[in-house]
Formats: structure tokens, sequence, C-alpha cells
């Protein structure tokens, strides 16, 4: 094994595209094949290099586990289904989501290459990842990007006890001339699960309204509290209903309802997404879109910063600036999660990247 050299947080640091390769063989031990390994690993790695730790290379002993476990299908037969040019459903096959919605991004793009704008449902995946990568993909074809996700419900529902919704994602990625891309990447949720797992480890009290009890009772105690709270309330849980409906019951894989019926298999993990792609060239000239994009963001980065700000931020671009950085100073990893990779890398005779 490598010597490990780390950061002043005792954490190593490894360069970016080794990061990439380890992860992408790793995952290859557990079945994915050569090109999903590599596909799914890069989804890990696009998430740390941005800061979106809970979605980035932790992943990898998660996925390894789902693979062993036959949650996620190592060998899926993707397909895609079509009646209009303008939209299709991608049947997953239990695939890992950043196989499928890798997939799905690139069936969007070049519908809407044709159509103007496209949508693809993705049916029955598994753990969708950073959704964000998925829309900055289509945003990197110069095209604007949205996605929503549903998934197993775990977190409250205004007027609700227990768990009842999901805490599905929206994002969206629009692409500038020469700023980065705008990235909104968003849950319904006020407080991610990780976050609860977090302040539960470290008797951290939890922020008014963010978490509840297994009955749905708000707590700010993080060892009572067992899921999130909606963003917003009734905003954040209504929005999550209309993404099951516009991604699951669309594309005829209701999870909602299953999950709260007699049906055992209802609770069978599944996720379930809808990507959509804009053409800007569909509406006008595409060059003066992007130049009008880059006037937008610079207008409201040139507005006043309230007292005691940093400054005036756009949505993704210090995850941008991040991105940079780490791509130039290398990836910090979790001590625990480097633990993990590491043992499974010596068990599988896979040689463990140098640090920096």
């Amino acid at each position: 094994m490598t010597e490990t050299a780390t950061t002043g947080t005792g954490k190593p640091l490894v360069p970016a595209e080794d990061l990439r390769t380890f992860c992408a063989a790793l995952l290859e031990t557990g079945g994915l094949g050569p090109e999903h390994a590599r596909t799914t690993a890069d989804v890990f790695v696009w998430a740390a290099q941005r800061g979106v730790d809970s979605h980035g290379i932790a992943r990898v002993p998660a996925y390894l586990e789902l693979l062993a476990k036959g949650v996620a299908n190592a060998r899926p037969e993707l397909s895609v289904e079509s009646t209009t040019p303008g939209a299709a459903v991608l049947d997953a096959d239990r695939a890992p989501g950043p196989v499928a919605l890798t997939a799905a991004a690139e069936e969007a793009v070049n519908r809407a290459r044709t159509t103007g704008i496209a949508s693809v449902g993705v049916r029955s995946t598994v753990h969708t990842g950073a959704i964000g990568y998925y829309v900055s993909k289509i945003a990197e074809q110069g095209l604007v990007g949205i996605g929503f996700v549903s998934g197993m419900p775990n977190m409250g529902y205004t007027g609700v006890k227990g768990a009842a919704v999901a805490t599905s994602p929206l994002a969206i990625a629009v692409p500038a001339a020469d700023r980065a891309p705008l990235l909104l990447d968003m849950a319904t949720a006020t407080i991610a699960l990780g976050k609860i797992r977090q302040a539960k480890a470290s008797g951290t009290p939890l922020p008014e309204g963010a978490a509840a009890t297994a009955d749905g009772t708000p707590t700010t105690d993080p060892a009572e509290a067992v899921m999130p709270l909606p963003l917003g309330g009734a905003k954040g849980s209504g929005m999550s209903l209309a993404f099951e409906l516009i991604t699951s019951v669309l594309v005829g894989a209701p999870i909602f309802s299953a999950f709260h019926s007699d049906d055992p298999q209802g609770r069978k993990h599944r996720q379930n997404a809808l990507l959509v792609a804009i053409d800007p060239a569909a509406f006008g000239d595409p060059e003066a879109f992007l130049a009008s994009v880059d006037t937008t963001l610079g207008t409201l980065k040139e507005l006043p910063p309230a007292d005691g700000a940093d400054g005036v931020f756009y949505p993704g671009e210090r995850s941008a600036a991040t991105a940079a950085l780490r791509g130039e100073h290398g990836i910090a990893v979790a001590p625990k999660v480097w633990q993990q990779l590491t043992a499974a890398a010596d068990a599988a005779g896979i040689t463990v990247p140098a640090v920096l």
C-alpha cells in the first residue's frame, strides 16, 4: 500500500484522475463492465471535486455493497422506448444511477438537437447519484438541462404522521459564454440525511424545523431525529409529490403508492428520474443566448453585497471554483472512506494511487 500523505485535516489528498481510475477499478471488482465502471466513478469524482462529499468517493463502498447484494444490476440491459421524437423512456434494468442517467442525458441531447426540446424518463434505476452531474453534461453541449428524481419515502409530508415522501432533488444547468454554467442542485428537504447522521455522531443540535422523530414530531435532538422535514413545509413536500408524478408515475413505475401499500415489493429499493434538454437554437440565436446569460449573471454579481456577505454568487459558481482548485491540488478523502477503499483494493490486488 502506498504511504499516505494527508492534508492539514488528516485527509489523504489524491489527484482527481488517479482517483477516478482507482474507483473505476474497484467498481469493476464489483461486477461492472469497464465502461460502466468508468462512468460511475466519473460521477463520484465530479461530486467530490465540487465539494459535494456526500455524493462523492464515500459512495464507492456503498455501491460495492449494492452490487454485492444484487440491489444494483452489474450487467444491466438498458432499453429505450419511444413513440414520439421529443420523448423517450429508458428502462434501466436496475442499473446504477450514473450508468442509467448518463445514457438518458445523451439520449435527451441527441433528440433535442432535432426537436428543440426533449425529455427522457428513467425507469427502475438504483440511487441516481449527484443529479447535477447529468444536467451539467447537457449544459456542456450548449443546451439547458433540467432533472428531477423520485425515490423511496424518507421525509415527512406536511400534515402526515411519519415518513411519507422522498427527499426528491431538482437540478437545472444553464450554459454561459465565458462563465461557469449556472447549476442549481437542490433537494426538497430542509436538511440532508447525511447531516443528521453527522450531527448524531457529534452530538450537535439540529436547526429548528429541519428534522423529526419517527412519528413526525419536529426535534432538534440528533439522537431522536430519524428523518428530514420538507423545505418550506408544504412547499417542499408538495414539490416532492409532484416530482413523483412526473417521474415514477409518468414512466409507469409508481413508488409512493406502492411503498404505502400492503405489497412487500413496494418497499424494494428503486428510483426513477426525468431529464429534459432544451436547445437554445430552437428559440433564436444560441450565441446571443449564451452572451445574455453572461450579462444576467454579471449583473447579479455587480449588485451590492449585504453586510457581512463574502460576495454575490450565482448557483454553481463556488462549486465550480472548488472543482478547479481540487483539480489542481487533489481531492481530500475522508480517512474512514480511504481505509475502506484501500482495504478493498488490497483484497482485490488493485494498486492504490500515490497521494500528493
